[in-house]
């Protein structure tokens, strides 16, 4: 099953962001085969200020687990994470099926 996992960064943090980004790269590559989409949320600055990654994995339970080991997660960079089931319906401009 697909998950959306939102993540909101606390406020001023872009430099903590910046420091542990090499091993939040390092764990998301241990585990691309589970993720369909990643990237950072931008600001009206359009620098980082959150992240998003649609995984898929067996429930709610692994999505939640796979966020809270994220380096940035452990950092306590974020202020918010939101993890909701997400159905994708369409996908480089192609509507799949609904």
């Amino acid at each position: 099953m697909l998950f959306a996992i939102m993540c909101t960064d606390k406020p001023d943090c872009l430099e903590l962001r910046t420091a542990v980004r090499p091993e939040h790269l390092a764990y998301l590559k241990t585990y691309e085969q589970y993720i369909k989409i990643v990237g950072p949320l931008l600001g009206g600055n359009e620098k980082s200020c959150g992240s998003l990654i649609i995984v898929e994995v067996e429930d709610r339970a692994a999505a939640a687990g796979f966020a809270e080991s994220d380096p940035y997660a452990k950092a306590g960079l974020f202020e918010s994470v939101v993890i909701r089931p997400f159905k994708m319906v369409g996908f480089e401009g192609k509507i799949l099926g609904l």
